[in-house]
């Protein structure tokens, strides 16, 4: 029940020995993660205690996969180190990088996002909040406690609606949460994730939770209409965003209507995705599409 992320998963920090990076492993390593070392070249050789846990911390991440068989890496550096953390993430191999970091700059995040791809890395994010496949394991940031294992796979640009929507829809659960992050440049699109979902046995429903700025869920809708079976339901931050007014997210630009929440809900209901006006008003969508679906089963 879990798309990129399962309880299997093998996770290096990247800067772990941090601030942030030893709060959010812990909470990481609370809710079940394997994480099975750190990232930090001036600390090779180093241990990193956290409650029961020890946990060794590398110079590299080569060193750390060829230690412990990684296959996911957390990114916590800062701005100004993050190419140089994910380049050499891919170079080693890694099959999963989350980027947490964010005020990246863009040319930075095109550069590292093209070359983690010819190397067959997935990149989610950067300025994400990561993903989380609840009961399994939690990649990032995202609180482990506000829902449980379900059926409903959740891909988001913003971190504060996915954790509304989980826990609003916490009598459900869900399969994986995917926080895909609010810039302009992203390695993994709301397009990959309905894909996965969509291959996902365990994945009953999909919701969609996009916003105002650029075209990625005008062309998630496209990619619904002609390849997802699935119900969808969406979500648009933004509907009240006073005109040419720069919101908080980097990829929340509009011109003209292009970009519009307007625009965004009509290009998901024209296929097929009901679209909720607010968070509250989206998960009783689900849950009345949930109704449905099932009702249709049991004939």
């Amino acid at each position: 029940m879990a798309i990129y992320l399962t309880k299997e998963s093998k996770v290096l920090v990247q800067g772990m020995t941090g601030g942030e990076g030893m709060k959010h492993t812990r909470r990481m390593l609370a809710a079940g993660t394997n994480v099975v070392g750190g990232v930090n070249p001036r600390k090779a050789g180093a241990t990193a205690d956290f409650d029961e846990r020890t946990v060794p911390v590398f110079g590299t991440v080569a060193e750390g996969i060829h230690a412990t068989d990684a296959d996911v890496t957390v990114v916590f550096v800062p701005p100004a180190f993050a190419k140089a953390a994910v380049v050499e993430a891919a170079d080693a191999g890694i099959g999963l990088a989350v980027v947490i970091t964010e005020g990246i700059p863009v040319h930075d995040s095109v550069a590292f996002t093209t070359y983690a791809k010819e190397k067959g890395t997935r990149i989610i994010g950067p300025n994400c909040p990561g993903l989380i496949t609840p009961g399994q394991s939690n990649a990032g940031i995202i609180p482990a406690d506000i829902t449980k294992p379900g059926r409903i796979g959740l891909v988001s640009k913003s971190g504060t609606l996915t954790y509304q929507l989980m826990y609003e829809l916490r009598d459900i659960g869900f399969s994986t949460c995917v926080g895909i992050g609010g810039d302009p440049v992203v390695g993994t699109t709301h397009i990959d994730c309905l894909a996965a979902f969509q291959d996902d046995p365990d994945t009953e429903l999909i919701v969609l939770i996009g916003e105002i700025g650029g075209d990625a869920e005008e062309r998630a809708a496209a990619y619904v209409r002609e390849h997802v079976t699935k119900p969808v339901v969406g979500y648009i931050a933004g509907f009240t965003a006073p005109e040419g007014r720069t919101m908080g997210h980097a990829g929340a630009i509009v011109s003209g209507t292009s970009g519009t929440a307007q625009a965004k809900k009509e290009a998901l209901e024209a296929a097929g995705v009901r679209v909720g006006g607010t968070p509250t008003e989206t998960a009783k969508l689900v849950l009345a599409r949930l109704e449905e679906q099932r009702s249709v089963t049991h004939g």
